[in-house]
């Protein structure tokens, strides 16, 4: 079940030629997918881009109508794999992925797929996820491009850009027999605007086709000497069609006067950036008319040397807007001008952060300080002093305003008892080398839990643990990792490596029925079915076929005493080789999604509906907050007392609690203390139900009068 339904919105991609598109990024770039006649389209999920995943397998019905093939690909390397359909035939294919984790991960088949070259148009579109927001380690998608030579794209974010870069894309690595990529940030993906469409396509060869009629070249193929070919080639002859196509094509920029002392160059996905920047100062207005010249790269690999040089002219100063470092960017265009002997000073860096995000106060702040000392004369007279902002107010730092707030699992999360468990475990045991994964289970390494100790990327955790496999160690190591990342790369580069080497320690595999960190999409192990693919394949199943012998599973992950048990079996037992756990429960929030409609809908249809309803006796509760340290689901806070001889605020559970139980099953575990119950609440009791009640209350009021009339009381005098 995935984080969004685009059910509803798919129906847009029926529009015909001359109608009004309208609607997310995401689905401009599947529309435009479909007017470019696109013959086939992989990817694997994941944020920012991961919707545009979601887009096309709600729209499968539509696909199919068009001849199209839509895969969910089990990683990015199969996805950027399945381009190899281009290579022979000329058909169009698209891939799309998270970058940089999932360009890292597909960099050997994309450099394959670079050195052959292709006869069809072929389209990596990359979720640029990049900043402060990020999930990821902080690098671009440039550097992949640069190696492999692979032509980037960086679209304008508004939606006649967005398409017109897929058609752009696809005619771009046509002409020049070169993979594209697009590059599209989180606010590209999801801008919202509207556009004219175009009728959509049926492929002119769909992949069909190309099985009845194959074909090969040998000089396609990366071998040798074909492959030291394919070198010269991209040099000698995709280079050139590239900047040929690129210039003719028009596909950068230029906006503002055609002459001015200063210049301000920027990456496409930058520009509403730089217009709002130059709009705060005074230079721009919401048009789009700039006073200050701009040339837009919505093409940022290749670059194109004549048109930044006549950009140049007449100018003592340029501006390169490029987030992120290395300033590949930058230096092009600085060797470009000293080659040609010019004098104008290219900057960037010295105005604008060597790296992080340019958001809003970033881009406003670098361009007035570049204004301030190339040209102060442009500027407004009240922002020409340094240290000024435009409405003269001083910025409050947040950091010093805000509390921190770290990433957690959400409310009811089952992976939550796990690492209650390994934390009851390490009391015993003492602590261990545990060795994280990617997914939602890394937030154990945040407080209260503080598990972890490194991440190497997307089903590597258990390899990242191989190296303290040692004959002397006296306590094995600990790994974690989830289905998502079992079924990416962790059977076989973290199983069955572990088999193989003979690793004696405990590998923990989170199965939360999906793969929950990149929207809940479905994988081999979920348990749904779904009508287009393969499901239900246990996880058990494949570990044994790997040759792992001790294997247990436990169905309910909330049941921490058990949890707690197979940890330290796992970690005392005699037998050697690999010990794998398989701890299942369904990721709460999937869960949530399927059932908070269903009983919203069963309630107001007058069905009977009982809710648990977990709660802290304030008068057991001591205060020790134990609980907290040991679960920290959000719904388990404090709450002070007005009784003046209770100072510690107690334990309190919140109107979120989705009724787990974890708080209580952790309090049990841990022998905390019996302050936890539950509550059943019947929603349209029925005649039985309310007969129960009345007859409970009589009895609770009888205890209660009972109680009163023994309790010791003084007379007045």
């Amino acid at each position: 079940m995935a984080e969004r339904s685009f059910v509803k919105e798919v129906e847009k991609l029926r529009l015909s030629a001359g109608e009004e598109f309208s609607g997310e990024g995401i689905l401009a770039i599947t529309k435009a997918l479909l007017q470019c006649g696109v013959g086939y389209v992989g990817g694997y999920q994941g944020a920012p881009i991961s919707h545009l995943m979601d887009v096309l397998a709600d729209a499968q019905d539509i696909l199919g109508e068009l001849g199209v093939h839509f895969e969910a690909s089990a990683s990015e390397a199969t996805a950027t794999a399945m381009l190899a359909a281009s290579v022979h035939y000329p058909i169009r294919g698209a891939a799309t992925f998270k970058s940089t984790v999932g360009t890292n991960v597909a960099s050997d088949a994309l450099a394959n797929l670079a050195s052959g070259g292709v006869t069809g148009g072929a389209l990596i579109i990359v979720g640029e996820d990049y900043g402060e927001g990020s999930s990821i380690m902080q690098e671009r998608s440039h550097a992949f491009a640069m190696k492999s030579q692979v032509w980037l794209l960086d679209p304008r974010p508004n939606l006649p850009c967005i398409v017109k870069a897929v058609e752009d894309g696809f005619e771009l690595s046509e002409a020049s027999n070169t993979p594209v990529m697009l590059q599209v940030r989180i606010r590209c993906c999801h801008v919202h605007g509207s556009f004219t469409a175009k009728d959509n396509k049926r492929p002119a060869m769909t992949v069909a086709d190309a099985l009845e009629n194959p074909r090969r070249d040998t000089a396609r193929i990366v071998l040798p000497p074909a492959s030291f070919i394919h070198e010269k080639e991209k040099v000698a002859k995709r280079w050139p069609a590239a900047v040929d196509f690129i210039r003719s094509r028009k596909i950068n920029e230029f906006f503002g006067p055609d002459m001015a002392r200063v210049g301000i160059v920027c990456q496409g996905g930058m520009y509403n950036s730089v217009m709002r920047a130059l709009e705060r100062i005074g230079l721009a207005d919401i048009y789009g008319e700039t006073e200050v010249p701009i040339y837009v790269l919505n093409a940022v690999y290749p670059l194109i040397d004549d048109e930044f040089l006549s950009f140049c002219e007449g100018k003592d100063a340029v501006l390169v807007v490029e987030e992120g470092q290395p300033n590949y960017i930058e230096q092009a265009f600085g060797n470009m001008l000293h080659k040609a002997g010019r004098d104008t000073r290219v900057v960037g860096k010295e105005y604008l952060p060597v790296a992080g995000e340019y958001t809003g106060q970033v881009m406003l702040d670098g361009l007035t300080a570049f204004l301030r000392e190339t040209a102060p004369q442009m500027l407004p007279v009240q922002i020409r002093a340094p240290n000024k902002q435009d409405d003269g107010n001083e910025v409050s730092n947040l950091a010093a305003i805000v509390p921190g707030r770290p990433p957690g699992f959400c409310t009811g999360c089952p992976e939550r008892p796990i690492f209650a468990a390994t934390k009851l475990v390490e009391q015993e045991l003492g602590q261990h080398h545990i060795a994280s994964d990617i997914g939602c289970h890394l937030f154990s390494i945040m407080p209260p839990f503080e598990l972890g100790a490194t991440t190497m990327g997307y089903g590597l955790g258990p390899a990242s643990a191989s190296a303290f496999n040692s004959p002397d160690a006296k306590r094995r190591s600990m790994s974690f990792v989830g289905d998502g990342g079992f079924w990416h790369n962790g059977l076989t580069s973290s199983i069955g490596n572990a088999v193989f080497n003979k690793n004696d320690g405990v590998i923990v595999i989170v199965d939360n029925y999906y793969s929950a960190a990149t929207g809940g999409q479905d994988i081999l192990s979920s348990r749904a079915s779904n009508k287009t693919k393969s499901t239900k394949h246990p996880i058990t199943e494949a570990v044994k076929g790997m040759g792992v012998k001790w294997v247990r599973h436990l169905e309910r992950t909330y049941d921490v005493g058990k949890m707690r048990d197979t940890l330290r079996e796992a970690l005392t037992t005699e037998e050697s080789g690999p010990k794998v756990i398989v701890a299942s429960s369904e990721c709460m929030l999937n869960r949530q999604r399927r059932e908070k409609p269903l009983v919203a809908n069963a309630i107001k249809g007058g069905e009977r509906v009982v809710k648990p309803k977990f709660g802290v006796d304030e008068d057991i509760c001591t205060g020790d907050h134990a609980c907290m340290r040991l679960s920290g689901c959000p719904s388990l806070s404090v709450k002070s007392l007005d009784d003046p001889l209770r100072d510690d605020p107690v334990a309190h559970i919140d109107q979120t609690c989705v009724g787990c139980g974890n708080c209580g099953e952790v309090a049990d575990a841990a022998v905390l203390c019996p302050s936890f119950y539950r509550a059943d609440v019947v929603h349209n009791p029925g005649k039985w139900d309310q007969f129960l009640e009345k007859m409970r209350r009589k009895l609770i009021g009888f205890m209660q009068r009972r109680r009163e009339s023994r309790r010791l009381t003084f007379a007045d005098a």
